[in-house]
Protein backbone atom coordinates (compact mmCIF):
# COMPACT_ATOMS: atom_id res chain seq x y z
CA UNK A 1 0.00 0.00 0.00
CA UNK A 2 2.73 1.93 0.92
CA UNK A 3 4.34 1.53 -2.80
CA UNK A 4 1.36 2.33 -4.44
CA UNK A 5 0.65 5.39 -2.76
CA UNK A 6 3.96 7.07 -3.69
CA UNK A 7 3.33 5.91 -7.25
CA UNK A 8 0.21 7.90 -6.81
CA UNK A 9 1.91 11.25 -5.97
CA UNK A 10 4.63 11.14 -8.69
CA UNK A 11 3.66 14.06 -10.26
CA UNK A 12 4.13 15.70 -7.29
CA UNK A 13 7.52 14.88 -6.59
CA UNK A 14 8.15 15.90 -10.13
CA UNK A 15 7.45 19.51 -8.75
CA UNK A 16 10.54 21.72 -8.54
CA UNK A 17 10.87 22.65 -4.96
CA UNK A 18 13.85 25.71 -4.40
CA UNK A 19 14.14 26.96 -7.88
CA UNK A 20 17.82 27.95 -7.86
CA UNK A 21 18.98 25.34 -4.99
CA UNK A 22 17.03 22.82 -4.06
CA UNK A 23 19.51 21.41 -1.48
CA UNK A 24 17.08 18.33 -0.29
CA UNK A 25 17.05 14.88 -0.47
CA UNK A 26 13.72 13.61 -1.19
CA UNK A 27 11.92 11.73 2.03
CA UNK A 28 12.24 7.91 2.15
CA UNK A 29 9.06 5.63 3.47
CA UNK A 30 8.97 6.78 6.75
CA UNK A 31 11.81 8.43 7.40
CA UNK A 32 12.07 12.68 7.72
CA UNK A 33 13.70 14.77 4.86
CA UNK A 34 17.28 15.20 4.73
CA UNK A 35 18.63 18.41 3.59
CA UNK A 36 22.09 19.07 1.26
CA UNK A 37 23.24 22.32 2.76
CA UNK A 38 24.30 24.74 -0.15
CA UNK A 39 27.57 25.43 -1.04
CA UNK A 40 28.90 28.91 0.83
CA UNK A 41 27.99 31.78 -0.82
CA UNK A 42 30.05 35.11 -0.06
CA UNK A 43 27.48 37.71 1.80
CA UNK A 44 29.80 40.81 1.00
CA UNK A 45 31.39 43.03 3.73
CA UNK A 46 29.21 44.53 6.06
CA UNK A 47 31.09 47.84 5.69
CA UNK A 48 32.31 49.55 2.28
CA UNK A 49 36.10 48.40 2.35
CA UNK A 50 38.73 51.56 1.91
CA UNK A 51 39.10 51.13 -1.69
CA UNK A 52 36.06 52.05 -2.46
CA UNK A 53 36.38 55.59 -1.90
CA UNK A 54 38.96 58.04 -4.11
CA UNK A 55 41.17 60.08 -3.01
CA UNK A 56 39.63 63.59 -3.02
CA UNK A 57 42.03 66.76 -2.17
CA UNK A 58 39.86 68.46 0.34
CA UNK A 59 37.96 65.83 1.77
CA UNK A 60 41.37 63.11 2.80
CA UNK A 61 39.75 62.50 6.02
CA UNK A 62 36.30 61.69 4.96
CA UNK A 63 35.00 58.48 6.00
CA UNK A 64 32.09 56.34 5.67
CA UNK A 65 29.67 56.44 8.46
CA UNK A 66 30.48 60.17 9.42
CA UNK A 67 33.50 59.30 11.94
CA UNK A 68 35.59 62.39 10.78
CA UNK A 69 33.78 64.80 13.19
CA UNK A 70 32.85 68.25 12.21
CA UNK A 71 35.41 70.83 9.72
CA UNK A 72 36.93 73.80 11.86
CA UNK A 73 35.88 77.00 9.52
CA UNK A 74 38.60 78.21 7.61
CA UNK A 75 39.93 81.72 9.01
CA UNK A 76 38.16 84.75 8.01
CA UNK A 77 39.00 86.46 4.56
CA UNK A 78 38.79 90.17 6.56
CA UNK A 79 38.71 91.45 10.31
CA UNK A 80 35.56 90.15 11.88
CA UNK A 81 33.19 92.79 13.46
CA UNK A 82 34.12 93.48 17.76
CA UNK A 83 31.29 93.68 19.58
CA UNK A 84 29.85 97.03 20.93
CA UNK A 85 28.98 97.27 24.72
CA UNK A 86 25.29 97.31 25.15
CA UNK A 87 23.64 100.20 26.66
CA UNK A 88 23.06 100.79 30.47
CA UNK A 89 19.88 99.67 31.86
CA UNK A 90 18.53 101.18 35.01
CA UNK A 91 17.22 99.32 37.82
CA UNK A 92 13.76 98.14 36.92
CA UNK A 93 11.54 96.08 39.65
CA UNK A 94 8.18 95.29 39.24
CA UNK A 95 5.82 95.91 41.98
CA UNK A 96 4.17 92.88 43.93
CA UNK A 97 1.04 91.37 43.17
CA UNK A 98 -2.06 92.49 44.44
CA UNK A 99 -3.72 90.09 47.33
CA UNK A 100 -6.78 89.49 44.84
CA UNK A 101 -3.93 88.75 42.13
CA UNK A 102 -2.61 85.60 44.50
CA UNK A 103 -5.78 84.43 45.77
CA UNK A 104 -7.23 84.04 42.11
CA UNK A 105 -4.59 82.15 41.65
CA UNK A 106 -4.60 80.27 44.56
CA UNK A 107 -8.06 79.14 43.32
CA UNK A 108 -7.62 78.25 39.94
CA UNK A 109 -4.08 76.21 40.63
CA UNK A 110 -6.80 74.07 43.20
CA UNK A 111 -9.62 73.74 40.60
CA UNK A 112 -6.64 72.13 38.41
CA UNK A 113 -5.77 69.04 41.03
CA UNK A 114 -8.58 66.61 41.20
CA UNK A 115 -7.59 65.58 44.86
CA UNK A 116 -7.69 69.04 45.75
CA UNK A 117 -10.16 71.00 47.90
CA UNK A 118 -11.10 74.05 47.12
CA UNK A 119 -11.56 75.38 50.67
CA UNK A 120 -8.21 76.12 51.77
CA UNK A 121 -7.71 78.61 48.48
CA UNK A 122 -11.22 80.49 49.08
CA UNK A 123 -11.49 80.26 52.82
CA UNK A 124 -7.90 80.93 53.72
CA UNK A 125 -6.88 84.06 55.17
CA UNK A 126 -3.89 85.83 53.56
CA UNK A 127 -1.89 87.27 56.30
CA UNK A 128 1.59 87.95 54.50
CA UNK A 129 2.96 88.76 50.87
CA UNK A 130 6.87 89.10 50.18
CA UNK A 131 8.48 89.60 46.96
CA UNK A 132 11.37 87.78 46.30
CA UNK A 133 11.71 88.71 42.77
CA UNK A 134 14.82 87.70 40.81
CA UNK A 135 16.90 87.54 37.69
CA UNK A 136 17.02 85.56 35.15
CA UNK A 137 20.30 85.87 32.43
CA UNK A 138 20.45 83.90 29.02
CA UNK A 139 22.76 83.87 26.19
CA UNK A 140 22.61 82.31 22.60
CA UNK A 141 24.87 81.40 20.39
CA UNK A 142 23.79 80.23 16.96
CA UNK A 143 26.24 78.57 15.34
CA UNK A 144 26.88 76.51 11.58
CA UNK A 145 28.58 73.87 11.52
CA UNK A 146 29.85 71.17 8.60
CA UNK A 147 30.82 67.41 8.77
CA UNK A 148 31.73 65.65 5.67
CA UNK A 149 31.03 61.52 4.96
CA UNK A 150 31.31 58.96 2.34
CA UNK A 151 27.73 57.81 1.26
CA UNK A 152 26.24 55.34 -1.95
CA UNK A 153 23.05 54.82 -3.92
CA UNK A 154 21.65 52.53 -6.47
CA UNK A 155 23.02 53.57 -9.67
CA UNK A 156 20.47 54.22 -11.78
CA UNK A 157 22.12 56.49 -14.08
CA UNK A 158 23.05 59.40 -12.15
CA UNK A 159 26.06 61.63 -13.74
CA UNK A 160 29.68 60.54 -12.92
CA UNK A 161 31.43 63.73 -12.13
CA UNK A 162 34.48 62.63 -10.03
CA UNK A 163 37.80 64.16 -11.42
CA UNK A 164 36.13 66.22 -13.74
CA UNK A 165 37.36 69.28 -11.97
CA UNK A 166 38.82 69.68 -8.37
CA UNK A 167 35.80 69.89 -5.98
CA UNK A 168 34.62 72.76 -3.79
CA UNK A 169 36.08 73.16 -0.45
CA UNK A 170 33.71 72.01 2.20
CA UNK A 171 33.19 75.55 3.56
CA UNK A 172 33.15 77.01 -0.20
CA UNK A 173 29.46 75.21 -0.74
CA UNK A 174 26.72 77.40 -0.10
CA UNK A 175 23.81 76.58 1.70
CA UNK A 176 20.17 77.89 2.62
CA UNK A 177 20.90 79.26 6.39
CA UNK A 178 17.54 79.60 8.51
CA UNK A 179 16.45 81.93 10.63
CA UNK A 180 18.96 83.51 13.07
CA UNK A 181 18.39 80.90 16.69
CA UNK A 182 16.67 78.00 14.70
CA UNK A 183 17.77 75.16 14.48
CA UNK A 184 18.12 73.51 10.87
CA UNK A 185 20.15 70.60 8.96
CA UNK A 186 21.17 70.39 5.12
CA UNK A 187 22.35 67.64 3.27
CA UNK A 188 24.32 68.50 0.27
CA UNK A 189 26.12 66.00 -2.55
CA UNK A 190 29.75 67.61 -2.83
CA UNK A 191 30.05 68.64 -6.57
CA UNK A 192 32.79 66.34 -8.59
CA UNK A 193 32.77 63.48 -5.66
CA UNK A 194 30.23 61.04 -7.64
CA UNK A 195 31.99 57.82 -8.79
CA UNK A 196 30.47 54.59 -10.08
CA UNK A 197 31.55 51.18 -8.18
CA UNK A 198 30.65 47.65 -8.03
CA UNK A 199 28.42 46.93 -4.60
CA UNK A 200 30.12 45.88 -1.76
CA UNK A 201 27.96 43.94 -0.06
CA UNK A 202 26.36 41.47 -3.21
CA UNK A 203 29.96 41.77 -4.77
CA UNK A 204 28.41 43.03 -8.08
CA UNK A 205 25.71 40.41 -8.07
CA UNK A 206 22.73 41.77 -7.47
CA UNK A 207 21.35 39.15 -5.24
CA UNK A 208 22.39 38.07 -2.14
CA UNK A 209 21.60 34.11 -0.41
CA UNK A 210 18.11 34.45 0.94
CA UNK A 211 18.41 34.17 5.18
CA UNK A 212 15.74 32.39 5.86
CA UNK A 213 16.46 29.37 4.06
CA UNK A 214 20.48 29.86 3.79
CA UNK A 215 20.11 30.06 0.23
CA UNK A 216 18.53 26.37 -0.26
CA UNK A 217 14.91 28.26 -2.09
CA UNK A 218 13.42 25.32 0.91
CA UNK A 219 13.04 25.02 4.38
CA UNK A 220 11.32 21.72 6.70
CA UNK A 221 8.25 21.71 6.22
CA UNK A 222 6.40 22.93 9.75
CA UNK A 223 3.50 20.44 9.68
CA UNK A 224 4.95 17.23 8.83
CA UNK A 225 8.39 17.86 10.46
CA UNK A 226 10.29 16.93 7.68
CA UNK A 227 8.69 13.22 8.00
CA UNK A 228 6.34 13.62 4.88
CA UNK A 229 3.93 12.09 6.66
CA UNK A 230 0.78 13.12 9.43
CA UNK A 231 -0.34 10.11 11.29
CA UNK A 232 0.80 6.50 10.75
CA UNK A 233 1.01 6.55 6.68
CA UNK A 234 -1.10 9.31 5.79
CA UNK A 235 0.88 11.39 3.69
CA UNK A 236 1.61 15.24 4.55
CA UNK A 237 -0.89 17.36 2.04
CA UNK A 238 1.25 20.70 2.90
CA UNK A 239 4.38 19.61 1.16
CA UNK A 240 3.13 16.47 -0.58
CA UNK A 241 5.38 14.29 1.20
CA UNK A 242 8.52 16.12 0.27
CA UNK A 243 8.77 16.74 3.56
CA UNK A 244 9.78 20.32 2.82
CA UNK A 245 8.30 23.66 1.29
CA UNK A 246 9.42 26.26 -0.98
CA UNK A 247 10.74 29.38 1.42
CA UNK A 248 7.81 32.03 1.45
CA UNK A 249 10.74 34.69 1.40
CA UNK A 250 12.78 34.19 -1.43
CA UNK A 251 9.77 32.20 -3.66
CA UNK A 252 12.17 29.15 -3.48
CA UNK A 253 14.61 30.99 -5.50
CA UNK A 254 17.09 30.83 -2.75
CA UNK A 255 18.25 34.57 -2.70
CA UNK A 256 16.96 37.95 -2.67
CA UNK A 257 17.30 40.88 -4.52
CA UNK A 258 20.04 43.09 -2.79
CA UNK A 259 18.96 46.14 -0.47
CA UNK A 260 21.87 47.84 -1.04
CA UNK A 261 22.15 47.98 -4.47
CA UNK A 262 18.69 47.40 -5.04
CA UNK A 263 19.31 44.76 -7.29
CA UNK A 264 21.22 47.26 -9.94
CA UNK A 265 24.83 45.66 -9.10
CA UNK A 266 26.18 48.88 -9.22
CA UNK A 267 26.59 51.97 -6.54
CA UNK A 268 27.09 55.63 -6.93
CA UNK A 269 29.19 56.68 -4.75
CA UNK A 270 30.12 60.34 -3.35
CA UNK A 271 30.89 62.56 -0.49
CA UNK A 272 27.87 64.23 1.56
CA UNK A 273 28.02 67.77 3.53
CA UNK A 274 25.70 67.83 6.24
CA UNK A 275 25.50 71.25 7.51
CA UNK A 276 23.66 71.98 11.37
CA UNK A 277 22.27 75.18 12.33
CA UNK A 278 22.34 74.67 16.25
CA UNK A 279 21.07 77.75 18.76
CA UNK A 280 23.30 76.36 22.27
CA UNK A 281 21.25 78.34 24.96
CA UNK A 282 22.38 78.94 28.40
CA UNK A 283 20.42 80.21 31.35
CA UNK A 284 21.77 81.53 34.84
CA UNK A 285 19.35 82.60 37.54
CA UNK A 286 20.01 84.60 40.23
CA UNK A 287 19.37 83.01 43.96
CA UNK A 288 16.44 84.15 45.90
CA UNK A 289 15.96 83.36 49.40
CA UNK A 290 11.98 82.49 48.77
CA UNK A 291 12.85 78.86 49.18
CA UNK A 292 10.81 78.12 46.03
CA UNK A 293 13.37 75.79 43.89
CA UNK A 294 15.13 77.35 40.91
CA UNK A 295 14.02 74.94 38.89
CA UNK A 296 10.38 75.96 38.54
CA UNK A 297 11.33 79.09 37.14
CA UNK A 298 12.46 77.69 33.98
CA UNK A 299 8.89 76.94 33.34
CA UNK A 300 7.67 80.60 33.06
CA UNK A 301 8.61 83.82 31.82
CA UNK A 302 9.39 87.40 32.87
CA UNK A 303 9.76 91.09 32.18
CA UNK A 304 12.85 91.45 29.76
CA UNK A 305 14.75 94.17 30.18
CA UNK A 306 17.68 93.98 28.29
CA UNK A 307 17.87 92.56 24.87
CA UNK A 308 21.52 92.61 22.40
CA UNK A 309 21.72 90.80 19.60
CA UNK A 310 24.79 90.92 17.31
CA UNK A 311 27.51 89.07 15.50
CA UNK A 312 29.69 88.60 18.75
CA UNK A 313 28.33 90.19 22.37
CA UNK A 314 29.95 92.31 24.94
CA UNK A 315 29.47 91.16 28.21
CA UNK A 316 27.00 93.00 30.23
CA UNK A 317 27.96 95.88 31.89
CA UNK A 318 26.50 98.46 34.61
CA UNK A 319 23.87 96.39 35.60
CA UNK A 320 22.58 96.88 39.20
CA UNK A 321 23.09 93.22 40.31
CA UNK A 322 26.92 91.92 40.06
CA UNK A 323 25.89 88.09 39.93
CA UNK A 324 24.49 88.83 36.58
CA UNK A 325 27.73 90.76 36.05
CA UNK A 326 29.52 88.20 36.35
CA UNK A 327 27.27 85.32 34.92
CA UNK A 328 27.61 87.00 31.51
CA UNK A 329 31.47 87.66 31.26
CA UNK A 330 31.38 84.17 32.06
CA UNK A 331 29.51 82.32 29.93
CA UNK A 332 30.28 85.02 26.65
CA UNK A 333 33.62 83.97 27.31
CA UNK A 334 33.03 79.89 27.55
CA UNK A 335 30.60 80.60 24.49
CA UNK A 336 33.04 82.20 22.49
CA UNK A 337 36.31 79.80 23.51
CA UNK A 338 33.70 76.68 23.03
CA UNK A 339 31.75 77.31 19.25
CA UNK A 340 34.03 79.02 17.62
CA UNK A 341 36.93 75.92 17.36
CA UNK A 342 34.52 73.69 15.59
CA UNK A 343 31.95 75.76 14.54
CA UNK A 344 31.24 79.10 12.71
CA UNK A 345 29.39 81.82 14.81
CA UNK A 346 26.63 83.46 12.92
CA UNK A 347 25.00 85.17 15.93
CA UNK A 348 25.08 86.17 19.13
CA UNK A 349 21.96 86.60 21.66
CA UNK A 350 21.79 88.16 25.74
CA UNK A 351 18.67 88.72 27.35
CA UNK A 352 18.06 89.64 31.36
CA UNK A 353 14.35 88.79 32.47
CA UNK A 354 12.95 89.77 36.00
CA UNK A 355 10.66 86.65 37.23
CA UNK A 356 8.11 87.92 39.55
CA UNK A 357 8.50 85.99 42.77
CA UNK A 358 5.86 86.18 45.32
CA UNK A 359 5.52 84.32 48.62
CA UNK A 360 2.42 84.24 50.07
CA UNK A 361 1.32 83.56 53.99
CA UNK A 362 -2.09 82.36 54.83
CA UNK A 363 -3.47 80.42 57.74
CA UNK A 364 -6.73 78.06 57.49
CA UNK A 365 -8.80 76.13 60.39
CA UNK A 366 -5.92 77.89 62.86
CA UNK A 367 -2.70 76.41 61.24
CA UNK A 368 -0.46 78.82 58.93
CA UNK A 369 0.18 77.50 55.68
CA UNK A 370 2.29 79.19 52.26
CA UNK A 371 2.33 78.76 48.47
CA UNK A 372 4.49 80.92 45.74
CA UNK A 373 3.10 82.82 42.48
CA UNK A 374 5.50 83.54 40.19
CA UNK A 375 6.06 84.26 36.57
CA UNK A 376 4.12 86.34 34.20
CA UNK A 377 1.81 83.12 34.18
CA UNK A 378 0.92 83.74 37.88
CA UNK A 379 2.07 79.90 38.51
CA UNK A 380 1.87 78.51 41.43
CA UNK A 381 3.78 76.00 43.92
CA UNK A 382 1.96 74.62 47.01
CA UNK A 383 3.74 71.86 47.80
CA UNK A 384 1.97 70.87 51.25
CA UNK A 385 -1.38 72.04 50.52
CA UNK A 386 -3.71 71.36 53.82
CA UNK A 387 -6.53 69.47 52.14
CA UNK A 388 -6.13 66.80 49.66
CA UNK A 389 -7.46 63.11 49.52
CA UNK A 390 -6.15 60.03 48.19
CA UNK A 391 -8.70 59.26 44.77
CA UNK A 392 -9.01 55.75 43.11
CA UNK A 393 -9.65 55.52 39.06
CA UNK A 394 -11.71 52.67 38.92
Amino acid sequence: MLHSGVGCDKSHQDRSYGIANPGYVPAAAGAPAMFAPPASASQGPSAPPASMFDNMPGYEGTVAGGGGGYLPPPMPAYPAPQPTPGPEQPHWNIPSISEDTAREAFILFASSKCCYSSAPAKDGVITGMDAFNTYRYRLETFTESRSTEWSHEPYNGQPVDAYAQSPPGPWDIPAQAPSYFMDSKQTIKVPYTSSMKGCHVCVGMGRKPCKDCAGAGNKVCWVCNGSGYRHGEDRCHHCNGRGRENCSHCQGQGSKQCDTCRGKQQLLVYINLTVKWTNHSEDYVVEQSSGLQLDSLSKVSGKELFRDSQYMVYPVMGFPDPQVVNASQRLVNEHQGRYSQSSRILQQRQTIELIPVTKVTYTWKGKSHLYFVYGNEFKVDADNYPATCCCTVM
